[in-house]
């Protein structure tokens, strides 16, 4: 006999009965099948320009993610980042330019049509309700349920998303605990695993996740940035203005400034204080 506690309704109600179990949210197994070997390259954008009236707000952008790499993507406000992750995640189209996923030309239509494809995205206001516990977080809008009746699977839910959590590392006691208990590190390892989570996910593009955190709790996210990375099976960027965390946790640097990549390198050739310099080289004032 079903438990009630394991098929709920919206309002939380139970019901057994003879339902078929809808699949939805993460994966059953807590290690994802990898589609393909470190190293190999996911998706690339090749000569990328993007326009808002007179504004050019990229230019001839050319980018490669690698499965297995952790990509740092750096600049000043206004430099262009936001629209660039904007076009990757399907929201905006570029005015030329081709976005290859896989091997094969794409035209991202949508931000549904990209997450279909295995592009997930961490914003910065993360997207959590706090008022649901840490496991509907993880399956939010992504429910296990029960057909033809919409019961929730809740005990199948908690079960998968501590195996989810476990299998990265991220130290959550009690997946029943409300999402606003948590401290913000929490909040966004949570919001991490949901995306790498996702089914078929295989770029992950993150978005300031370490804005306003502490050193403690940014620690966090680096050590479950780089299980993700040692994987080997997803293609990470990550937007960051803290030079010395892209330079210890990046496999490879790209510094944008007015639209355009100015800067491409592997982490290990520079250095927090190159990429100082060359940032604050265009508000130098000559003497």
């Amino acid at each position: 006999m079903t438990s009630p506690d394991d098929v709920d309704g919206a309002g939380g109600a139970g019901s057994g009965g003879a339902a078929v179990p809808a699949q939805a949210g993460p994966r059953e197994s807590a290690a994802p099948g990898k589609a393909g070997a470190p190293g190999d390259v996911v998706m690339s954008v090749e000569h990328i320009s993007k326009r808002f009236g007179p504004v050019h707000a990229l230019r001839d952008i050319n980018m490669t993610l690698r499965r297995g790499e952790i990509l740092g993507l750096i600049g000043d406000n206004g430099a262009g980042k936001s629209t660039l992750i904007k076009i990757l995640t399907g929201y905006h189209q570029p005015d030329s330019g081709v976005i290859r996923f896989d091997g094969r030309e794409t035209q991202l239509r949508s931000v549904v049509h990209a997450r279909a494809l295995g592009i997930e995205t961490v914003f910065q206001d993360l997207a959590m309700v706090n008022d649901l516990p840490v496991y509907l977080n993880l399956f939010l809008n992504r429910e296990l349920t029960y057909r033809p009746l919409p019961f929730l699977r809740r005990a199948e839910m908690r079960r998968r998303s501590r195996e989810a959590l476990d299998a990265i590392g991220i130290s959550i006691p009690n997946v029943s605990a409300e999402v606003g208990q948590l401290s913000g590190g929490q909040r966004q390892a949570i919001a991490v695993a949901r995306s790498v989570y996702a089914e078929n996910a295989k770029v992950l593009l993150l978005d300031e996740p370490l804005a306003a955190m502490g050193a403690k709790e940014a620690g966090h996210i680096l050590r479950l940035l780089r299980r993700l990375k040692e994987r080997g099976d997803l293609a990470i960027v990550l937007i960051a203005h803290n030079y010395a965390q892209v330079v210890d946790v990046c496999d490879r640097v790209n510094l944008l400034q007015h639209g355009e990549i100015t800067f491409d390198r592997p982490s290990r050739e520079t250095s927090v204080a190159e990429l100082l310099e060359l940032v604050h080289a265009e508000y130098r004032v000559k003497a």
